[in-house]
């Protein structure tokens, strides 16, 4: 996360801001969304390659409200993600970058993560069954092959999406999407949207930076 050594200091007696061009609407709009974010809530997409598939995903992680994307690359090339099939909302995501699996895992866990993969092993549980208020990120692999055997290993635990038809699995930006509304649901209920998970200082560092943006 960018760090911006100021506050955002808006007039409200006027509607533009001349420092950074941003109507009030807006300077409250971001704050609206800043303020429900869920910074502990990550997703980690490995080898994905196809652009439309990964600007997918962050439409629904943005609309989840989920606080970095983390993309594993480390048999496909880093995707370039189109403004137009993401509408934008990559601007507005943080996305951090990995090339191998371990650096990924370790800085999330240094941060209190568990991270769980989705695998169709024999020990891995239902969606349903994760306790998703909890710091926690979701894995989602390749469309191919689904996520790597070292991926699932080294997780904290492997999950899957309940399945009732003959189809063993679901697109992978479509399960993501599955996925996160669960988790949201969750966090919905225990109230977890209702407050900021930010205090009122790392709030106004967020906003000043997309102000900038």
């Amino acid at each position: 996360m960018k760090k911006v050594n100021r506050r955002l200091s808006f007039d409200r007696s006027v509607e533009i801001d001349p420092a950074t061009k941003r109507t009030r609407r807006r300077i409250e709009k971001f704050r609206r969304v800043i303020e429900r974010r869920q910074y502990d809530l990550h997703i980690i997409l490995e080898n994905v390659h196809d652009p439309h598939n990964v600007s997918a995903v962050l439409r629904t992680c943005d609309a989840v409200g989920v606080g970095t994307v983390h993309l594993i690359y480390n048999s496909e090339e880093f995707p370039k993600i189109g403004k137009k099939s993401s509408t934008g909302v990559g601007k507005w995501t943080d996305l951090k970058y990995y090339l191998t699996v371990e650096e990924c895992y370790q800085t999330l866990r240094e941060a209190g993560v568990k991270i769980f993969a989705t695998d169709l092993n024999e020990g891995a549980v239902s969606l349903y069954k994760i306790e998703g208020t909890s710091p926690i990120a979701l894995v989602f692999g390749n469309e191919r092959d689904g996520v790597s055997e070292e991926a699932s290993a080294l997780a904290d635990g492997n999950f899957h999406v309940p399945m009732s038809g003959l189809a063993e699995s679901l697109n992978i930006s479509v399960a993501c999407a599955v996925s996160l509304y669960e988790i949201k649901r969750q966090r919905l209920k225990a109230g977890m949207y209702d407050e900021p998970s930010l205090s009122e200082s790392e709030v106004e560092v967020i906003l000043a930076e997309w102000a900038e943006r």
